[in-house]
């Protein structure tokens, strides 16, 4: 489709269309144009048509000039310009009418050296003689565009103002709509006055002052015409007023605000500058939900409701936090939830969540009955809980939200922890001992990766992300080792647990090699097992090549927990996408399976987990949850077996408190949040393209093409320096693979000559499908 310019460029040069057989060419197109209409836009069309020159001051490098020079440089006399030589010169003349070129008698001196030229030219006219205005071109049908224009005198004036702009536009767009002083001014202040209207609410006077006068008329004539408001008598506030109540044409305006409100940071203070109606607490959300006052007040209400949780049976704060839900949870569609003013009402979500699903108990049945139980819903409280925490932004949140969370999760988590205590009483643990620990199962292909602390319902989450990256996951719940501590439950998952056992010494639950009784603590003899026994043990940075058994270990939940309490369910996010890049990267590596084995769980609580006594005259070591007690010490805690060692006994903190003051995160004990994991074993998944081969790599100088074969359709080709991370890219763009599975990228930085990178392969989702080591201008890696 053609713009508006390049018609207007068409129809000029058409009117010096001759018939060589009976005619000359015209020595030049006469643009006559006595009102000056066309003289803004003129030096945009020069850009398009070089032969068109202005008569006007002598500026030669601007082809503008006096009479006399327009006639010498038509006739190839003049050396300051140059014309294309199979085009007709083309002259505008501003301030000058066909009529003025006729009357040769009258005809001014400094435009009598042009008067001839009209019968050795044509003259761009319409066919009724006259001279084109914008109007006229527009609106004609014969020789214009036939559009529908209006005729009134402020839409002639817009768009005389508008011409440049309009010259841009589309014809074949234009052709049914009404071009009236709206169309124009709003053309002119850049096609979308919602959005300017919202940014002068937020910029105020700076927004006027980098328009010109031009625009910011043209802009207020807008907003007069479509809201009935001039924003230059009734300034930003009655602006701002009007938004916040969006009634009528101003809907449309709040309804663009809450599209992208962070681009317009300052609008919500100069709302909180208005005095907004008078509210209860009961106001029409789709009315009140345009003042942050009426949010802010019904979060301070919810503030105390929550508050007020504490001095409630658990059975009433369920009810209660129910209600709420109702009440509140409306406003998390607002604006103010996006702009982060309404951090109770999503973290009530969450609450409301884990309210529901701690109405059953998992306080009663066989231990087989809690954890089914707790794999099918249960795990879903703790969820909650941390999704709620990680809502939080103030103090006074955490206060409100940790007030619900105790008075439902705490009793929830803790009849849970006792009741699975009071079983395990004379019973047999169901994760067993070394003793009888089943063959580790791995077939070739396999990568283990080990992450610490991944709770289950973390592993629920984890599984999410994986799920809609398109990989397939098998899910296996499994009970950790006694007692719930990395030093013993990390070996009793690794593939050489069947070489290692525990002595009577150990104090720190660590266990030791079997045959020489080396400690494993710090993870040398670890990783020395394994090497023994076949296994690749891969740094965090090493994805191996897919060949064999590997060993690797990833994640720092439990060392974030342990630093930041029940800030962790802030960072919790995070430290996942970090276990899945890893696990597509492995994945990518070519190994068939990613194994996802854990140590432990935990538990959290925000405000401290209830403390009880041991005095320290009868433990060897005191840990949160656990201690190791001294030969002979009686105590009325309750003791279990070692998994290393069955004949050396800890003794376990009884539901779910600690032996030290004030831990908010801690394990070590025995609950089903602390014992009861998740085993993933995840591979590339139906939609994945699996058989991926290079078959070429070839750098030239920083420009990478290659070449691959298999099912690559769809697939994208990029070069990173960490290949889980879009942000390490290192290239210009990344490119799609062509249809025959070559394509090239170009490395930006061409300091990274020498470096080492990943040339990588992705599909739709971003996900990883392929990689290949490379050196950035070759070489060998």
């Amino acid at each position: 489709m053609l713009k508006l310019a390049e018609r207007l460029v068409e129809a000029v040069r058409s009117s010096g269309v001759f018939n060589p057989d009976i005619q000359v060419a015209p020595a030049c197109i006469l643009w006559p144009d006595r009102d000056r209409q066309w003289e803004a836009v003129i030096p945009v069309l020069q850009a398009e048509l070089p032969e068109l020159m202005v008569l006007g001051d002598y500026a030669p490098e601007k082809r503008t000039g006096p009479a006399i020079w327009l006639r010498y440089a038509i006739a190839g006399f003049a050396e300051d310009v140059e014309l294309p030589e199979s085009k007709a010169p083309i002259l505008y003349l501003p301030g000058v009418s066909r009529q003025d070129l006729r009357a040769v008698e009258s005809c001014p001196d400094e435009l009598k050296p042009l008067a001839e030229l009209q019968y050795r030219g044509v003259i761009w006219s319409q066919v009724n003689a006259k001279d084109w205005t914008i109007l006229a071109y527009l609106k004609s049908d014969q020789g214009g565009l036939g559009l529908d224009v209006a005729q009134d005198s402020e839409s002639r004036h817009a768009m005389q103002l508008a011409l440049y702009r309009l010259l841009d536009e589309e014809v074949e767009l234009l052709k049914g709509k009404r071009l009236d002083k709206d169309y124009f001014n709003t053309l002119l202040t850049g096609g979308d006055p919602t959005r300017d209207l919202l940014l002068w609410l937020d910029q105020g006077e700076a927004f006027q002052a980098a328009r010109g006068e031009n625009e910011w008329q043209a802009f207020v004539s807008v907003c007069q015409s479509q809201l009935a408001f001039n924003p230059q008598q009734d300034g930003i506030l009655a602006g701002c007023n009007k938004l916040a109540n969006h009634e009528g044409p101003w809907q449309a305006v709040w309804e663009r605000f809450c599209e992208a409100p962070n681009r317009y940071p300052h609008i919500p203070d100069q709302i909180r500058k208005c005095q907004p109606p008078a509210f209860d607490l009961f106001a029409d959300e789709s009315v009140a939900g345009g003042w942050p006052q009426w949010n802010q007040s019904q979060e301070e209400h919810l503030r105390r409701d929550l508050l007020a949780l504490s001095n409630m049976p658990a059975h009433k704060a369920i009810e209660q936090l129910k209600e709420l839900e109702q009440a509140h949870g409306g406003r998390r569609s607002l604006v103010w939830a996006e702009l982060g003013e309404a951090s109770l009402a999503l973290a009530l979500k969450h609450l409301a969540t884990m309210a529901e699903h701690a109405k059953t108990a998992l306080a009663a049945g066989t231990v087989t009955d809690l954890a089914n139980g707790y794999a099918s819903t249960g795990w879903k409280v703790d969820d909650s809980v941390m999704r709620a925490l990680a809502e939080v932004t103030s103090n006074d949140d955490l206060n409100a939200v940790t007030a619900a969370i105790r008075s439902v999760y705490l009793p929830w988590m803790e009849d849970s922890a006792r009741y699975l205590q009071r079983h395990m009483d004379g019973a047999s643990y169901p994760g067993g001992s070394y003793e009888n620990a089943p063959k580790f199962p791995a077939e070739q292909g396999d990568c283990v990766l080990f992450v610490d602390g991944l709770r289950f319902d973390t592993g629920k989450r984890l599984v999410e992300r994986l799920e809609t990256a398109g990989l397939e996951i098998s899910e296996t719940p499994v009970w950790t080792a006694l007692p719930s501590v990395t030093a013993t439950g990390k070996v009793a998952v690794s593939p050489v647990r069947d070489k290692i056992k525990g002595d009577d010494a150990s104090a720190d639950f660590e266990p030791a090699v079997a045959e020489t009784g080396q400690s494993l603590k710090g993870g040398y003899h670890h990783k020395k097992l394994l090497k023994e026994a076949g296994w690749r043990v891969l740094d965090r940075t090493d994805n191996g090549d897919g060949q064999g058994f590997a060993w690797c270990e990833f994640g720092d939940i439990d060392h974030e927990g342990h630093d930041r309490g029940w800030k962790l369910a802030k960072h919790l996010d995070n430290l996942l996408q970090e276990v899945q890049t890893r696990i597509t990267e492995l994945l990518a590596a070519g190994w068939k399976r990613v194994r996802v084995v854990t140590d432990h769980g935990w538990l959290l609580l925000p405000g401290g987990l209830p403390k009880t006594e041991l005095p320290s005259v009868l433990a060897d070591s005191k840990w949160g949850r656990c201690a190791a007690l001294k030969p002979g010490a009686d105590t009325q805690e309750r003791v279990f077996p070692w998994y290393w060692n069955p004949s050396h006994y800890f003794a376990l903190a009884d539901g779910v408190s600690c032996y030290k003051n004030g831990e908010e995160y801690a394990h070590g004990g025995l609950s089903l949040q602390e014992c009861l994991t998740l085993q993933l074993v995840v591979t590339g998944g139906a939609g994945t393209q699996a058989a991926i081969e290079f078959t070429d790599l070839v750098w030239k100088g920083l420009r990478c093409t290659v070449a691959v074969e298999g099912q690559y359709k769809g697939l994208t080709l990029d070069i990173r320096t960490r290949a889980g991370e879009a942000s390490s890219s290192v290239v210009l763009s990344a490119k799609p693979l062509k249809e025959d599975g070559r394509a090239s990228v170009v490395v930006e930085d061409e300091d990274m000559e020498g470096q080492n990178a990943v040339v990588v392969l992705l599909d739709d989702n971003g996900a990883l499908v392929a990689q290949t080591d490379t050196r950035i201008g070759g070489g060998d890696v």
